[in-house]
């Protein structure tokens, strides 16, 4: 799928490097080119979560949490931590986790990084930043934006669509968005709580469900022409 969507993370200051490592397909703005440290940093994390599959092979397929595992990579132990709050697999985590694992990895060499995952955003900077939201087909669809303060990073903004994207989805929203200091925890929970919308008596019941969990500062969810926004959001 084509990611018209990218134009709209785009910060005019930064420099923007597309950094692709098979599937993972990366948008990253930082105050430089940082290419070749972000493609090996993708690599290595990439390769942690590959080489954990092949000794626990659930951690790629299961549709609910997997027990905690001491030994395993920083990364895979987050994904886990986070798919146990959501209750979802490891998996709904992981554009998330490689955003704010990559992002954090380049901090050393820019203080503003803005990583793009499909849609899974990781936001450290020093400058207030507006999120567009894509919704598909809803007429809100760039009509809403989020902004994001300086203060308020690092932290991480991700998206789950039930009609958008190819991602596993079992709801109906449009949008599902979600805030969050940890990014693979507000993947995992935009996952659950775009799993739980069908209609838009579902809306507010989701945000509540997304708010009560530990770690989520806010929550917007679009359906169609409708919308309802939770916590701590400051639309633009």
């Amino acid at each position: 799928m084509e990611r018209f969507y990218r134009e709209w993370v785009r910060d005019s200051k930064l420099i923007t490097q597309e950094v692709k490592v098979k599937e993972t397909d990366l948008l990253i703005s930082a105050e430089k080119d940082i290419k070749e440290i972000a493609g090996k940093l993708v690599e290595k994390y990439r390769d942690e979560i590959e080489t954990y599959i092949k000794v626990r092979p659930d951690f790629k397929t299961s549709l609910e949490p997997l027990s905690m595992d001491k030994n395993a990579p920083d990364i895979v132990k987050d994904m886990l931590l986070a798919s146990a709050k959501a209750n979802v697999g490891p998996m709904a985590g992981v554009a998330g986790a490689v955003s704010e694992f990559t992002g954090k990895g380049l901090l050393p060499y820019s203080k503003q990084i803005i990583v793009e995952n499909g849609g899974d955003i990781f936001i450290a900077s020093d400058t207030e930043i507006k999120v567009a939201i894509f919704a598909g087909e809803s007429p809100l669809t760039n009509k809403l934006f989020i902004k994001i303060k300086p203060e308020d990073t690092p932290l991480g903004i991700c998206t789950s669509s039930g009609t958008v994207g190819h991602s596993l989805s079992f709801g109906k929203a449009d949008a599902c968005v979600i805030i969050s200091g940890s990014t693979s925890l507000a993947d995992a929970v935009a996952t659950a709580a775009c799993n739980r919308v069908k209609n838009t008596r579902d809306i507010k019941p989701a945000l509540d469900f997304a708010i009560s969990i530990d770690g989520i500062k806010g929550a917007l969810i679009v359906l169609g022409k409708d919308f309802g926004v939770l916590g701590e959001v400051e639309l633009a």
